[in-house]
């Protein structure tokens, strides 16, 4: 995913009415300061970096089983005094490493 501008400007500004055309602000209402071009692209870059460093946990997602099965092989585990639950997880965290 890209940020887009748009979002830079909700995040800067979250209770500010703006119209936005062509990668410019057209109009802008509230009471809050309309941003500079430097605080957007600035909060754009923010906001990348941020998406950017949560790609583990995307990553993640979809190999983690269902809840519903994660709930089952935990009450197997308390009654069979087994691990499936914990060496799944493991699994899917050491397959997609948390970034240092």
């Amino acid at each position: 995913m890209t940020v887009r501008i748009v979002d830079a400007i909700h995040s800067l500004r979250p209770k500010s009415d703006f119209g936005f055309l062509d990668g410019k602000i057209t109009e802008w209402g509230g009471s809050e300061k309309q941003p500079s071009e430097a605080e957007i692209d600035a909060e754009v870059t923010r906001l990348q970096a941020e998406y950017d460093a949560k790609q583990y946990q995307r990553d993640r997602q979809p190999e983690y089983p269902s809840m519903p099965d994660q709930l089952d092989m935990q009450y197997h585990d308390q009654i069979n005094g087994t691990t499936t639950w914990k060496d799944a997880i493991t699994k899917v965290k050491a397959d997609n490493p948390k970034p240092e």
